[in-house]
Parts: C-alpha cells; structure tokens; sequence
C-alpha cells in the first residue's frame, strides 16, 4: 500500500501548524554540533510526522534528520526534514518549510515542500509533474547566465571553505558571472524555486538525504535537469552535491564549475 498526495499534505499541513505556533515564542535550543542547531519545534514537527506515518504504513522505513533511521521494508522508504531552515527558524527569520518524500523501490514518488509562513505548498508526482498549491509549475527559460537569478546552500564544513572550487568561491564567481545569487538558509525551498520559475538555477557542495529527496523530484517534475556538480544523474548519495536547472542553462553553469576547477 502507498499513500496519496492527500495523505503527505495533510501530514505536512499539520506540521507547519507546530512551526507557525512555535514560530517567535521562547522555544528550547541545542547544538547538534558547533553551528547546527536544533529547537523543540523540529521535535515535535518530526515527532507528529514519523507518528501519522507509522499509524498509516507500520512496515515502512522512514530516515528523518532528528531521530535518523526508523527500520521496516526496505521498498517503501520516506524521508523526512521536519523544519529545513532551523537557524533561520532559531532567530525569528520566516524562511523554513517541512519537507517529506517518499521512494518505493529506490525511486522517489512523491515529494512535498511545504512553507508554512506563505502557505506556499510545492508537490510532484514521478511521472506526473509538479505542482505550487494545485498549479502546475515549470522551469524558467532563462538561458543567459548574465540574466539569471541563481540559489545555492553554502556549506560550513572546514573542507569546504577555502579556494575557488569552495562554496564561498563557487558563490562568488556565479555571483559575478549572474545577474545575481542568492544564499537563504533553506535548501528544500531553493530547489522548488527553481522547480517554479522563481529561481533560474541552484547549485550546492554538500547536503544530506532528507535535504534533496522532495526537491530534487519537485524539480526534474518541473523540467528541471538535476545532476550532481559533474553533471552525473547519479546524484542521491553522499555528498549529495546537486545542479539544477533547465537543460541549457544547467550546460552553462556545468561550464562555469569545470573552468573553477570542480
């Protein structure tokens, strides 16, 4: 049995409810390590999340990024972000949304991205294309990097600071080489603003599964091209490095990243 659209959007509406309610009020705060935070908020989101999940498909796997792996039948797995954006959550700034997928078989059926501060729900189907609140969404068709508004995540990892091939230097020359680029703190959220046209392109060093499951299938349903930093299709693994963007502007930016030494 595999669930619906209804089933995911409900679980994802109830769990932006907890963000919105939690948002700005004087919830507890931790390190995970230095600079990764987690709050209360995002237990409770994942909390009620693996709950529902686990009420509906008992036998299924989910990997969620607090409690990390809860076992069962390897051919239904879910991943799930319970608030991606938590610095931003920590320190009152509205930019973080609740991101669920789910895979059967090692490929990735549905995906949701949900932004409870703009109500603003982005959804793809395999097969079946992608969707803002009901609407379907496509790709900018932007191919001029000079005119292109470009999204990345910039890593905090020591290994990936330093040098051209950085994220920081890799920000910089897509910075110069674009009309601009953008770093909002929420990783989910960048790949759907490509999926919907609001972005033009999204590149990024090093994620985790639960960051890219829902994105990246939101926006290949929406005709993106989404590849790994190499322009290999193979990219849902470790590090999870990810390109993404319509098919001639992703050749661009994948010139861009082998002239940085990439």
């Amino acid at each position: 049995m595999q669930p619906t659209f209804t089933f995911i959007e409900d679980i994802a509406r109830e769990a932006g409810e907890i963000l919105r309610a939690g948002y700005r009020t004087g919830f507890s705060v931790r390190h995970k390590a230095e600079k990764d935070l987690v709050t209360e908020i995002d237990e409770q989101s994942e909390a009620l999340i693996i709950g529902r999940i686990r009420e509906a498909f008992p036998d299924h796997k989910i990997i969620a990024e607090e409690s990390g792996l809860t076992d069962g039948a390897g051919e239904h797995c879910w991943y799930i972000d319970p608030l991606d954006g938590t610095l931003n959550y920590a320190h009152g700034l509205p930019y973080f949304s609740v991101s669920i997928a789910y895979a059967y078989d090692g490929e990735m059926q549905l995906g949701l991205v949900y932004d409870p501060m703009l109500d603003a729900c982005y959804t793809a189907q395999r097969g079946a294309g992608a969707w803002l609140n009901g609407e379907p969404i496509h790709v900018s068709e932007q191919t001029e990097l000079a005119e292109s508004l470009l999204v990345a995540s910039i890593s905090r990892e020591p290994d990936l600071k330093e040098g051209p091939t950085s994220s920081i230097g890799l920000f910089a020359a897509f910075n110069e080489l674009g009309q601009s680029a953008r770093r909002f703190g929420g990783a989910a959220l960048n790949q759907c603003f490509v999926a919907a046209g609001q972005a033009d392109g999204y590149w990024v060093k090093r994620l985790k599964a639960w960051d890219v499951a829902a994105g990246t299938l939101i926006a290949s349903e929406a005709g993106a091209l989404v590849t790994d930093l190499h322009g290999n299709a193979d990219y849902f693994k470790p590090p999870y490095c990810l390109l993404i963007a319509n098919p001639v502007l992703h050749g661009v930016m994948l010139e861009v990243l082998r002239e940085q030494g990439v």
